[in-house]
């Protein structure tokens, strides 16, 4: 009798200690960057544990993975990529410590603009084919290369939104209806914040706010301004291409130049200068997205309000 007790008590005791860690077990994900983890959350709520690889004030345009990153990737389920330069580096290495992670392309669907950067009308730009033409003065040309940042328009957020939804019921179908639920209110939310930011932003529709580097396009494509970029194709401009920037800054008395944290603040400073404007801080990395683009539109009327 008392032999069978034990069992039954020891069966007991197995059962509470299994039962509530499975329950609770959730799925590893992996993104590359803050925001990505944001969206992942919103959808995934307590049934994702994400990790960012991109770590805080790091590019992810040159970062190179920790190798205690690349240890936790091995247990990984989910990688979100977003086209950010460092994949092109590392995704294949990191796919090769894993062959079970599944990569999902959070930009999947989402038609690329081209990365942008300022011309004067004496610079000559080459193209496919070898033909070579003239751009008018001031003018803020697109390139070739696809501009990643589509995190930083609303609209587009939903759709990657939809991606991570059926990634996540397609590799955890017992939890679906949770992530559907959760992907419904958030994307609620984003709509809320799209409605908002309109109405800031439209008074100041075909206006222009000058970054350091060329992240809010999509941004600006979505509720109608234009972003004059510092950065030349990735690189600091040379001494005729920053005079005709701050010529044409004068022009458009811009007063802000903005400055993500992840970039060198002396080219920045330098310009400002030349122009009479101050330096502001706009992140395109935060991880607590909505809040961050509020605060970040909020700048930028700002700025452009004091161009008027």
């Amino acid at each position: 009798m008392h032999y069978h007790f034990r069992q039954v008590a020891t069966l007991v005791w197995l059962l509470v200690c299994v039962l509530p860690s499975a329950a609770l077990a959730k799925v590893p994900v992996f993104v590359s960057i803050f925001p990505q983890r944001y969206f992942v959350e919103q959808v995934g709520g307590e049934h994702v544990d994400v990790q960012v690889m991109v770590l805080p004030g790091a590019s992810p345009t040159t970062y190179e993975p920790k190798s205690r990153q690349m240890a936790a990737i091995a247990k990984a389920k989910i990688y979100f990529s977003m086209g950010v330069p460092f994949e092109a580096v590392w995704l294949e290495k990191i796919v090769a410590s894993n062959k079970s992670l599944r990569v999902v392309p959070m930009d999947r669907g989402i038609q690329k603009r081209a990365m942008a950067s300022f011309h004067s009308h004496e610079e000559k730009e080459q193209h496919d084919g070898g033909r070579t033409i003239l751009h008018n003065a001031g003018e803020t040309i697109q390139h070739a290369i696809p501009d990643p940042h589509v995190w930083l328009s609303p609209p587009l957020v939903i759709l990657q939104a939809r991606t991570i939804l059926v990634a996540l019921q397609d590799i955890d179908p017992e939890n679906g209806s949770a992530y559907e639920t959760n992907f419904r209110t958030f994307i609620l939310q984003v709509l809320e914040l799209d409605k908002e930011l309109r109405r800031l932003l439209k008074p100041h529709h075909g206006q222009r706010f000058m970054v350091f580097h060329p992240a809010w396009g999509y941004f600006a494509d979505t509720y109608h301004l234009e972003q004059i970029p510092v950065e030349m194709e990735g690189k600091t401009p040379k001494p005729a291409q920053l005079k005709a920037l701050i010529t044409n800054a004068r022009k458009h008395r811009i007063k802000v130049l903005f400055l993500q944290p992840q970039a060198s603040a002396k080219i920045a400073e330098q310009v400002a200068k030349e122009i009479g404007a101050q330096v502001a801080w706009a992140d395109p990395l935060a991880l607590d997205w909505a809040e961050n683009l509020r605060a970040v539109a909020e700048k930028f009327r700002q700025a452009m309000e004091s161009a008027k």
